[in-house]
């Protein structure tokens, strides 16, 4: 069965942006209106600056969050010629690979493009699950590298960090200045809205860029059992992992195939990823449709 282009995923990917660009002018209006001495050619700056750091630093900034280490083909060959292997069939550059130690079993992707991107997994995974299984959770990731969703999903997140700073911190700033307390009212009171329009936009993105890359997994090794196989036993696993060692993992939920915490998916609204049960369903619904199509 070959590779579709997702519309849906697409579509949504670029009203992301158009939503991002107006999220991203009411942080340089609230910059502006709390330190009015920065000057308009300093809030240019400042955006450029974060722009900057955001697009080219993007899959960096996740492996320093994340303690994962760019590992080479000496030290993980079977794990690289996996890789490389699922990249050609994708139809992608062979991404970079990176082992992260965690015993939270888990895969994310990152980079800005297929060019730079990076594919890491955890040291638990690659012993937890067998070569087929590894196959289709690696696909999976390439399909995230192949649907191009990863920078859009890392700025998103971004905006939202920069949002919650402003929240946790205005009250603060309103206490210590009083005659600037009005302005940082009124900056705390957008900064929660910022941080609701930009945690819908990340979870909406996210949960449905889970779905296309299951289907592109199942796409590209022709094995959508094999994924439903790996999903069951990465979250069975996951659920024996003490809180503690899944706390330390939890910013990279939403890259995660599956999150390490799953607390917030008591409103689905909010989940960085759809329920595995309509995961597991989709890609049932997929494995039939191949009985019948031509690989």
């Amino acid at each position: 069965m070959k590779w579709k282009r997702d519309i849906g995923l697409t579509m949504r990917i670029i009203m992301t942006w158009a939503l991002l660009l107006l999220v991203y002018l009411v942080f340089l209006t609230i910059l502006g209106a709390l330190f009015p001495g920065i000057g308009a050619w300093g809030l240019f700056a400042i955006a450029f600056v974060m722009a900057f750091v955001q697009y080219f630093f993007s899959d960096q900034l996740v492996l320093w969050s994340t303690g994962a280490r760019e590992v080479s083909a000496d030290e993980y060959p079977e794990l690289h010629r996996m890789v490389e292997k699922l990249a050609a069939e994708a139809g992608i550059p062979k991404p970079r690979v990176a082992v992260m130690p965690s015993p939270v079993p888990n895969a994310f992707a990152t980079g800005r493009s297929p060019s730079r991107a990076l594919v890491a997994v955890t040291d638990s995974i690659v012993r937890l699950l067998n070569r087929d299984e590894l196959e289709a959770v690696l696909a999976h990731e390439l399909s995230h590298v192949k649907n191009r969703d990863m920078l859009t999903l890392t700025i998103a997140s971004f905006i939202t960090m920069i949002a919650t700073i402003i929240i946790q911190h205005a009250w603060i700033f309103s206490y210590t200045d009083r005659r600037e307390g009005g302005a940082w009212m009124i900056a705390w009171i957008v900064a929660i809205v910022v941080w609701i329009i930009s945690t819908l936009l990340t979870r909406s993105l996210s949960r449905y860029r889970e779905f296309a890359a299951d289907r592109g997994s199942a796409y590209i090794t022709g094995r959508p059992k094999a994924l439903i196989s790996a999903l069951y036993k990465i979250s069975g696993r996951i659920d024996e992992v003490p809180d503690k060692k899944k706390r330390e993992v939890e910013g990279a939920n939403a890259f995660f195939i599956i999150p390490a915490l799953s607390g917030d998916t008591l409103m689905e609204l909010f989940s960085t990823h759809p329920p595995l049960d309509k995961r597991v369903a989709a890609l049932e619904q997929v494995a039939e449709e191949m009985q019948y199509s031509p690989r």
